[in-house]
């Protein structure tokens, strides 16, 4: 069983827990559950850089990368360099994030929000929009064709944007579908962790232009993010080189002044 496996395996578990402890009426009745949302997909397409900051304290590929940040402290901190959005990890057992992240980075800042989650469940994606998100991520690997549209039509449905996750052509092939405003190709191989900017460049092509192309993980410099734009890209996922700073606002400032 390889580490995605792991992931999934637990999460149906984690969620078939929450299931029986909050229904789903309990979301639907919250504050935020009424809240218009923010188009990350419209942010990209008017930004210069495209930048997408994310707060992540580890991950099963490097363990820790920043154990101590205040995600409201680091979400202002990208507010102010400019990012077109932040993406929070909200995966507890392999990412150290919590639900509870989201709604901190909400009630700190305005930005588009991205629950980065392994969403397996519809239950999920009620969640996110009552705990302040703006986008949720499908990861291809994890879903069936048919389980990609219902969750995505449900997003669409509660005003929140799609951002679907591929590896492969074989993943983008069974993606491809009216219910998304973003296909992202992760450089990173989920099932090794082995990352390559190379996967976003062979895959670009094949990605038709009704959608905004996002490029994820492995991306730290600013020719990684030229050489990108040059076949399509207009967002680029950022997390591990803001977050292992000590002052994971003022890096993103830094990234984007040059980028600029």
């Amino acid at each position: 069983m390889n580490i995605l496996d792991k992931i999934v395996a637990d999460k149906r578990k984690e969620v078939d827990l929450k299931k029986s402890i909050i229904p789903i009426s309990q979301y639907e009745a919250s504050a935020l559950f009424g809240r218009e949302t923010t188009s990350l997909s419209h942010a990209l397409k008017q930004s210069e850089t495209g930048i997408i900051s994310e707060f992540k304290r580890r991950s099963p590929s490097k363990a820790i990368i920043n154990q101590n940040a205040n995600v409201g402290q680091v979400a202002k901190g990208y507010e102010k360099a400019g990012v077109c959005g932040m993406s929070v990890l909200t995966d507890i057992k392999y990412f150290g994030g919590s639900i509870e992240d989201l709604i901190l980075a909400r009630a700190s800042v305005q930005l588009p929000l991205l629950r980065k989650e392994f969403i397996i469940n519809e239950y999920q994606i009620i969640e996110a929009k009552a705990y302040g998100a703006d986008v949720i991520l499908l990861i291809a690997a994890v879903l069936t064709k048919q389980e990609i549209k219902n969750f995505s039509e449900l997003a669409k449905s509660l005003g929140l944007d799609v951002l679907l996750e591929v590896h492969n052509e074989e993943e983008l092939h069974k993606s491809i579908m009216p219910s998304l405003d973003m296909l992202g190709v992760n450089n990173r191989n989920l099932k090794t962790f082995e990352v390559s900017l190379d996967t976003s460049k062979s895959l670009s092509q094949l990605i038709p232009d009704d959608f905004v192309k996002v490029s994820e993980s492995g991306i730290s410099s600013i020719k990684a993010i030229k050489e990108l734009k040059e076949y399509g890209y207009e967002g680029f996922l950022i997390g591990e080189n803001f977050m292992k700073t000590d002052n994971p606002g003022q890096s993103a400032i830094d990234f984007i002044q040059n980028l600029k």
